[in-house]
């Protein structure tokens, strides 16, 4: 008989599951597509029960891959983050979409709160700047659309949460809601400091505290799986996390000093800091994660759109994929002075502007398809230099490179122009799934499954180190296009 930790990583656009073996490889893995919907501009919402089906198709074919005889030590769960829905406690049943993380439907209820004096005790309590982004004025968005949700409310029938909470209420059959520390500072709710909901800010964004989920440790005892298809019953729910912070655990990350990107939909820059680390540069202070108690705080820039960003462009040039268009922006000279600036769900950090849209900058009758395709790879790494610089900044530190991970980091073009963009090397992870194996990590270690040595001597064999190849003049000339492109769409949103 064999053993495996199932990793779960519910994506916004798709959901994977890995089954990892005792020596920390991929010894199986199924994804399953989950759709996303856009009812009007700015809106983006998802459909609860099929990201469950989706999980369940995931998990399905991820245990049909094993062996007969195979058990499962532990089941771990990543999620897309900031990402929110209601849902009857006594039946499972949601109560309108889930509200994902790059919609803007709940600004004009950020705007109705914005003050300087709001502003300062949210930050000062969760890390975190006013953004719709956040879920809490989502919460308060889907109490006001859909009355129902009030009277489960006050009758305590109500269960509000992120994804990963969803997901967990599910393996259990309806016997926990509950999520972790990562996942509970990114609701705008969470007293970081305190480490409890905070009674102040729930009033604040109207989201009743009894609805919310109990916050654990990220590598607690969630609860047992029910059965669910090939999923025994009884297999112990040992971590849970938040997809970035997943990854950045996956990338072996245990003390300050290092930055990872993932490249994903979008995409966040994540780095531990000593203690919680108030940034002055257009960054969020976060929970990295909880273990055993100990709390390990972490600088953060979210990035709305960034691998997404290829896939949008690729289809609207018609070409068949992201490779097509990354073939196209290989032909261009290089020389164009042409910026697209992807704000396709608004800027977000350093500069956080929720009503920003995107622009095609630096543009004329000699600008090709081939100058559009670069200039569409190349904002995917600017938009990731500005936040590694801002991080700098407030660390007041020089970062020696930066580790990436994500489905986009296959992409050796794109990754040869982020290490040339950024002036330093950077080490890719070839473990494209890495929220799912950091996570499945931590639960491997919770259980005694596994050991960091095992992780480390995994991930040894599973990493490279491009060099930038692009001299200072003409990195500084580049950085210089783009920052204007930037300052011409923050101006724009200004005066919106």
């Amino acid at each position: 008989m064999s053993g495996f930790i199932l990793a779960l990583d519910q994506g916004t656009t798709n959901t994977k599951a890995l089954a990892i073996d005792g020596q920390g490889r991929i010894a199986a893995r199924h994804s399953a597509p989950t759709p996303v919907r856009y009812p009007r501009p700015g809106w983006v919402e998802q459909s609860g029960a099929e990201i469950w089906s989706a999980t369940v198709e995931a998990i399905e074919g991820c245990l049909a891959a094993l062996p007969a005889d195979a058990r499962l030590a532990a089941v771990s769960v990543a999620n897309q983050r900031e990402s929110v829905l209601l849902w009857r406690r006594s039946t499972g049943e949601t109560i309108g979409p889930c509200v994902t993380w790059q919609c803007r439907r709940s600004a004009d209820r950020i705007d109705a709160i914005r003050s300087p004096e709001v502003e300062e005790t949210v930050v000062a309590k969760t890390g975190l700047g006013l953004d719709p982004l956040f879920p809490a004025a989502k919460i308060g968005w889907l109490l006001d659309a859909y009355p129902q949700a009030r009277t489960l409310a006050k009758a305590g029938d109500l269960c509000a949460g992120t994804v990963d909470s969803w997901l967990l209420f599910n393996l259990t059959g309806g016997k926990v809601h509950a999520t972790d520390a990562s996942n509970a500072s990114r609701t705008q709710l969470f007293d970081i400091h305190a480490q409890q909901w905070s009674a102040d800010l729930c009033a604040l964004f109207d989201a009743p505290v009894r609805a919310l989920p109990t916050v654990e440790d990220s590598d607690a005892a969630f609860g047992a799986t029910a059965r669910v298809g090939r999923l025994a019953a009884g297999v112990p729910i040992r971590a849970m996390m938040g997809d970035s912070h997943a990854a950045l655990f996956g990338h072996g990350v245990r003390r300050p000093g290092a930055v990872k990107a993932t490249y994903g939909t979008g995409s966040s820059l994540m780095t531990l800091t000593d203690a919680p680390l108030r940034s002055r540069s257009g960054l969020s202070t976060t929970i990295a994660w909880r273990r055993s108690g100990q709390v390990a705080y972490a600088l953060e820039g979210n990035i709305s759109v960034s691998a997404q960003a290829a896939a949008w462009m690729a289809e609207l040039m018609g070409l068949p994929d992201v490779d097509a268009l990354t073939a196209l922006a290989a032909t261009a000279s290089g020389e164009s002075e042409v910026c697209f600036v992807p704000e396709l769900a608004g800027l977000g950090a350093p500069h956080w502007k929720d009503r920003a849209r995107a622009a095609l900058t630096g543009a004329s009758l000699a600008t090709t398809r081939a100058d559009v395709a670069r200039a569409t790879l190349e904002a995917i790494a600017h938009q990731v230099g500005d936040v590694f610089r801002a991080m700098e900044r407030d660390l007041g530190a020089t970062l020696a490179m930066l580790s990436v991970d994500g489905g986009a980091t296959r992409n050796d073009l794109l990754m040869q122009w982020q290490a040339d963009l950024l002036g330093r090397p950077v080490q890719r992870v070839k473990i494209l799934e890495l929220s799912a194996f950091g996570a499945g990590a931590l639960a491997g270690l919770a259980s005694g499954f596994f050991d960091e040595a095992t992780i480390a001597a995994r991930l040894g064999e599973a990493v490279d180190v491009i060099a930038p190849r692009l001299d200072e003049p003409g990195r500084i000339a580049k950085a210089r296009v783009w920052a204007a492109a930037v300052r011409s769409v923050v101006d724009g949103a200004a005066a919106r």
